[in-house]
């Protein structure tokens, strides 16, 4: 059975934002010729890595909230500094999430399937702004 993580996305105002980030990040790869693999680097490695990537994603926390996911696709050892980490190596594409409200913690977190927000209905045409996702999102209605 796959188990997913929870992360905070610290300073990103967005979930367009981050994707404006991470396709930057992309870019920047390409220009250098390295390999276009989008990683988030952290100290602690996961101890149910088997589990993680039997399908499992990284749901990002943006501005309190639950809203969008990225399957995980490694776990590699990676060295910062002089000290062993892990890095998450994630799928670029994002799929939203039912928004949720989560408080903030350090690190990640594992979060069992059954506790993982759904994903979003498909919206087409509808390009709400931010904030007002959010609002329908705590309403119940998004």
């Amino acid at each position: 059975m796959s188990l997913n993580l929870i992360k905070l996305c610290v300073g990103v105002d967005s979930v367009q934002e981050l994707a404006t980030w991470q396709k930057g990040r992309l870019r920047e790869l390409k220009k250098k010729k390295r390999p276009l693999v989008l990683m988030h680097v952290t100290r602690q490695t996961p101890k149910r890595a088997e589990e993680l990537l039997d399908g499992g994603s990284l749901y990002w926390v943006v501005k309190g909230q639950i809203a969008v996911r990225q399957r995980l696709l490694a776990l590699k050892p990676v060295v910062r500094q002089g000290v062993p980490c892990c890095g998450l190596v994630y799928d670029p594409q994002m799929i939203a999430t039912v928004r949720r409200h989560r408080d903030p913690f350090q690190g990640w977190r594992y979060l069992d399937p059954k506790d993982a927000p759904p994903d979003a209905r498909d919206l087409k045409g509808l390009n709400l702004p931010e904030a007002l996702k959010i609002e329908l999102a705590e309403l119940g209605l998004l």
